[in-house]
């Protein structure tokens, strides 16, 4: 028994003796969020399938307790999970079949694959967390979802992804919020298992693939005052990389509108094995190798400007990508989210050597007598992007470069019998000039409803 779980069972049997004090009832919730998916990528290049497509619908049933009454006071929270297929034939859910030199994909766009890599019919989980409250300092023990600038959980599908491990926040001190935990095991999006952790370049499901069990961070947001929040957060994947984050945030009101300024810096550095292993290697450019890997050596600039006025907020953001090696983030090769301004749709524009600009447009139809509407669009370019030597006849390069265009419609219904029924469409595409990607257009339908049971 791990020691997260063995933690979470002791928890649970203090809980059990004292489940009856008031509060922990009183004020527990219970909600059932239902999310119908639908997803269509046109590749529109080289070699593979060219389409992938599929389609589920997912249930996500949450309960989260009040606490015990006391100086100590206890809880648990619980987090169950089913997606049902309801299409995903013809070949088309982007999984690969397992073979004699690897295990195969994690599974396709939506769903767990089989190991002849075709969509299983259902797949679901279920995540327990104890905790314990002190004032304002909280503890929590086994299954999370953490999101800070160093671990962020990703729900871009169907279910989310969720984190096994344990998290202490506290916020006792005026205006400094503090946070730090481990975390020992991820279940992807697709997925009903929990794995360790990796990043990209060593997660191939493969004899040679590499990951960790243990992953720390810890961190803190100050507010300096009402409008300017400082944060520091460091973050460390055992024998994968080291990564410190420093970040500021301020919204300053000019005229009839608010200016929110957003900057974010990562240095991430290698650790352990990586330094000098090349099963743990990451992605980058390494032009004295042709596999385009080596150690994690990366620095992430960014700055973001939203102004926002009368329904309209404009943006515009820039990004560089320093170092020898890509930006670094928990990543097991199954769908996965980092904290950085350009973080899209389809691609994240942190690659070795890039600098990205970006502009920004979004509108609140409520301004104009349509509650719940909203649309609003993000244009991404990347220059400079390095590129390892792929042949002796396709040198190393520092040329390349690749753009993005989002789209996003969304409606929730503001009242009336169907009150909060969600509806959504993202639409993508992507260019790229890298040798090797594959051009990609993207859609997806989003119908949600959640359904409090408590």
């Amino acid at each position: 028994m791990n020691k997260s779980t063995l933690a979470l069972a002791v928890a649970v049997g203090v809980l059990a003796q004292q489940a009856g004090a008031a509060g922990f009832i009183e004020d527990s919730k219970a909600t059932l969020g239902l999310r119908n998916f639908y997803i269509n990528t046109d590749n529109r290049n080289g070699t593979g399938a060219n389409k992938n497509e599929e389609w589920g619908q997912g249930f996500d049933l949450r309960f989260t307790s009040g606490y015990t009454q006391g100086t100590v006071g206890f809880g648990i929270d619980a987090i169950g999970l089913l997606g049902v297929r309801l299409d995903s034939g013809g070949g088309t859910n982007g999984g690969t079949a397992a073979s004699a030199t690897s295990y195969g994909s994690y599974g396709g766009t939506v769903f767990p694959s089989k190991s002849n890599g075709e969509a299983v019919d259902n797949f679901s989980s279920l995540g327990l967390t104890a905790k314990a409250k002190i004032s304002q300092t909280e503890l929590k023990l086994g299954t999370l979802q953490p999101k800070n600038p160093v671990i962020v959980t990703n729900d871009g599908r169907l279910l989310p992804q969720t984190w096994q491990g344990g998290q202490i926040t506290s916020g006792d001190i005026k205006d400094l919020t503090l946070v730090g935990g481990q975390i020992e095991a991820v279940k992807g999006r697709n997925s009903s298992n929990n794995e360790q952790m990796s990043i990209a370049g060593a997660n191939a499901r493969s004899a040679s693939g590499r990951d960790s069990n243990k992953f720390i961070y810890a961190g803190g947001d100050y507010k300096i005052t009402k409008d300017l929040t400082a944060q520091y957060y460091y973050g460390n994947l055992e024998d994968f990389y080291k990564q410190h984050f420093l970040g500021l945030v301020h919204n300053w009101a000019i005229g009839p509108g608010v200016l929110k300024s957003d900057f974010r810096y990562f240095n991430s550095s290698d650790d352990g094995a990586n330094g000098h292993d090349p099963l743990y290697y990451s992605t980058g450019n390494y032009s004295s190798t042709g596999t385009g890997k080596g150690k994690v050596d990366n620095n992430l600039y960014s700055g973001l400007f939203l102004y926002t006025v009368a329904g309209h907020t404009f943006g515009g953001g820039y990004q560089v990508s320093n170092g020898s090696s890509d930006f670094p983030w928990l990543n097991q090769g199954d769908g996965s989210s980092n904290y950085t301004i350009t973080d899209m749709q389809i691609q994240k524009f942190n690659r070795a050597g890039e600098k990205t600009w970006q502009a920004r447009y979004s509108y609140d139809f409520a301004k104009v007598g349509v509650p719940g509407l909203t649309a609003g669009m993000v244009y991404l370019r990347g220059s400079d992007i390095d590129t390892n030597r792929q042949s002796a006849t396709v040198p190393a390069g520092n040329n390349n470069s690749e753009w993005e265009r989002d789209l996003t419609v969304a409606y929730v219904v503001p009242e009336g019998p169907l009150k909060n029924v969600g509806f959504m469409w993202k639409n993508a595409s992507w260019r790229s000039g890298i040798p090797g990607q594959r051009d990609q257009d993207e859609n997806r339908l989003i119908l949600s409803y959640s359904i409090p049971l408590l």
